[in-house]
């Protein structure tokens, strides 16, 4: 299965409802690209916020692609209300846990943990372990602006080069945003594709472990010698746990931050080795398994693992919850109409009208959701834009592949999703600002790290391909 040419998987493709326009595929790639431009013309040159930028690009393929616009803009309200159905729910709670862990100190204990053990030679190892632990619960603004202080704070009191100690960081941050779900894009995309959650949870955590490896530690040693910066002084904060009576324990944080991916894994675990399906254990795991049952159950164990234990009163615990959520409105509408473009691109034939004219080609599938993701991701700045809208396009490869390559998909599209950060991306500039650098510096370090952990997680997905 792994060397699949697309012409097999077009062959293989289940049969379609019919699409909402009957243009031909040259009309149907104008639109696909007018749409696609007026998105990065909205975004990046008038500054318009992503989710009217999805909704008017989404209307503007639709209408290019001569579908009358009644049917357009159902399509982009299916999509987005599906998408927000099917994600919404999972990240309010993932911002809940992720708020708890940082108001409580739960986060800090960690970092200080892990720090007091180890040496400065394994010191870069730690950051990247920090950074994946810590940022499985958050999402990426979040833990990027939770992050990034904590490196500052490392560098500065150990004397430690920020970029020894920040490269590695923002490797491990960055892979779990762009290969681990229960994180928005990863989890549209499975979504989209009919991925298994729990097998792809499960390939993208080994992807994520040797992609940090090399674009974290080994990587930053190369960006060391490239980029010389100091945490600058007005940026390095007092961490707010300083001021808390009590934190919550090592161990207790621990298994509170990777109970949803503990029992995800186990779901999967017993779908494949369980054989009687109404049997208890397998009843009983499916449900517990669930991303939002996972994720719930996390929150309720957070309210006294994390909350109780800093000594937060039932007042404190509600009022963390309540700030948590409206931070990432803005996230679930983003996500929502990045859901209905990519509704838009399949109802008019857009995803069929590529394998159409990929027929022949003895590309692997993954290689082109790949090229594909870089191109949006570049072009975009959002990596949660290039996931959905990806995934929407390649949709018709993913017919008649095994559900492991299904989920190899998904990878590959979150792997093209983190190529090549630059000034059209939000992070590129809040990585720049804190770690006080220049745009140039900016490019070596962060960029040039994004770029080399895409290529080595496609990698590892293409060699894991081979093996399935």
């Amino acid at each position: 299965m792994s060397a699949l040419s697309v012409e097999l998987l077009a062959a293989a493709a289940a049969p379609a409802p019919p699409p909402i326009t009957s243009a031909g595929n040259t009309q149907l790639g104008i639109a696909a690209l007018v749409g696609i431009a007026v998105i990065v013309l909205l975004i990046t040159r008038w500054r318009m916020h992503a989710f009217l930028s999805l909704t008017i690009g989404s209307l503007v393929l639709g209408i290019v692609a001569g579908a009358p616009l009644d049917k357009a803009i159902t399509s982009f309200s299916t999509g987005l209300g599906s998408t927000v159905a099917s994600t919404g729910i999972l990240i309010a709670l993932g911002a809940i846990l992720g708020k708890l862990l940082a108001d409580s100190g739960g986060a800090d204990q960690i970092v200080d943990t892990i720090l007091a053990r180890t040496s400065e030679r394994r010191l870069p190892w730690a950051m990247a372990l920090v950074a994946v632990v810590v940022g499985l619960p958050l999402f990426f603004e979040i833990g990027i602006v939770m992050l990034i202080p904590v490196v500052l704070l490392v560098a500065k009191r150990g004397n430690y080069s920020l970029m020894r100690v920040g490269i590695p960081a923002l490797a491990g941050l960055s892979a779990i945003h762009g290969l681990v779900p229960p994180h928005p894009g990863p989890l549209a995309a499975v979504s989209a594709l009919h991925a298994d959650l729990g097998t792809t949870l499960a390939l993208g955590v080994l992807v994520a472990i040797p992609s940090v490896a090399i674009a974290g530690p080994l990587f930053g040693r190369l960006a060391d010698r490239w980029v010389k910066v100091t945490p600058p002084e007005g940026l390095t904060p007092t961490r707010a746990s300083d001021d808390l009576d009590r934190r919550p324990g090592f161990t207790a944080t621990i298994c509170t931050v990777l109970l949803p991916v503990v029992l995800m894994l186990a779901k999967a675990l017993v779908d494949v080795t369980v054989t009687n399906k109404a049997g208890l254990l397998y009843r009983t795991f499916d449900v517990i398994g669930t991303p939002m049952i996972a994720l719930l159950a996390a929150v309720v164990l957070a309210m006294f693992t994390l909350g109780r234990a800093a000594g937060f009163s039932k007042g404190q615990i509600s009022a963390t919850v309540e700030k948590s959520l409206g931070p990432i409105c803005g996230i679930v509408f983003i996500v929502g109409a990045g859901g209905g473009f990519k509704q838009v691109l399949v109802d008019a034939g857009v995803g069929n009208m590529i394998v159409h004219l990929t027929h022949g080609w003895h590309i692997s599938p993954l290689l082109l959701a790949w090229l594909i993701a870089v191109l949006i991701r570049v072009a975009t700045g959002s990596a949660t834009v290039a996931t959905i809208s990806t995934a929407g396009l390649v949709g018709p490869l993913a017919a008649g592949m095994s559900p492991t390559h299904v989920a190899l998909l998904v990878l590959a599209v979150g792997a093209g999703s983190v190529f090549l950060s630059h000034v059209n991306d939000a992070g590129f500039w809040l990585v720049k600002e804190y770690f006080g650098m220049d745009v140039p510096q900016t490019f070596k370090s962060w960029s040039l790290m994004e770029t080399v952990l895409s290529v080595v997680a496609l990698v590892f997905i293409l060699a894991l391909s081979l093996l399935m």
